[in-house]
């Protein structure tokens, strides 16, 4: 059974930085392209950022030079570097495969103030 969980979200000020992490279990991570999401209440989910299995990444415009995203097929961890935070990046953060989702984990609460 694929399983993910993410941590690392929290509250913090405009301008400041915040790691997540993503630990998956159940699916060979190596293979898949994977991608952070994040959603707020009552609109759709979003991509964030995309990484392959060779480690090309992809931003979304809103985030681009500000957040990285990185993987660490050892301990099959993917994680996402996010600086400069702003009050518009408040979301439910989320791991997934790029392609073909799996079941959507709870994620991790982000909340920018100011």
């Amino acid at each position: 059974q694929v399983r993910f969980v993410e941590s690392g979200g929290g509250s913090v000020q405009s301008g400041g930085s915040l790691r997540l992490s993503c630990k998956a279990t159940g699916l060979n991570f190596r293979l898949y392209d994977m991608a952070w999401y994040r959603q707020v209440p009552g609109e759709q989910r979003d991509l964030v950022a995309s990484i392959t299995s060779g480690s090309n990444t992809e931003y979304a415009d809103s985030v681009k030079g500000r957040f990285t995203i990185s993987r660490d097929n050892v301990w099959r961890t993917l994680s996402l570097q996010m600086n400069d935070l702003k009050p518009e990046d408040t979301a439910v953060y989320y791991c997934n495969t790029a392609r073909d989702v799996r079941a959507w984990a709870q994620g991790t609460q982000v909340t920018v103030t100011g």
